[in-house]
């Protein structure tokens, strides 16, 4: 494993935070979300419209009930699924980049 994306204790329990990573070559903005020592991460990217989810870049919106949800056109996310339960991508699900917790460190599982 390599390409350290974040660092554990970096990342707030349950609060989706944003971090770059080099994904098949290409730069990614992802979505990282903590839950103890377990951390998620998805591209951030909706799969309604491939617009970014962040309406200012790291800054998420979380409904009362904690799912995630597209700033562009309100698509919600259920978290640590990814899957959107409601909006106009219902159905579909945020893609999926597969991480691992080594050492304190997020990195990219290859």
């Amino acid at each position: 494993m390599n390409g350290v994306v974040a660092k554990l204790d970096q990342l707030q329990d349950g609060q989706p935070a944003e971090a770059e990573a080099v994904i098949d070559g290409e730069a990614e903005s992802l979505v990282l979300l903590r839950a103890g020592d377990r951390v998620d991460a998805f591209l951030n990217i909706c799969p309604h419209a491939g617009r970014r989810l962040d309406w200012a870049p790291g800054k998420f919106l979380l409904s009362r009930e904690g799912h995630l949800v597209c700033a562009a056109h309100g698509a919600s996310f259920a978290l640590p699924s990814g899957e959107c339960i409601a909006g106009p991508c219902k159905g579909d699900a945020l893609r999926r980049v597969d991480v691992a917790v080594q050492d304190g460190e997020v990195r990219l599982a290859r």
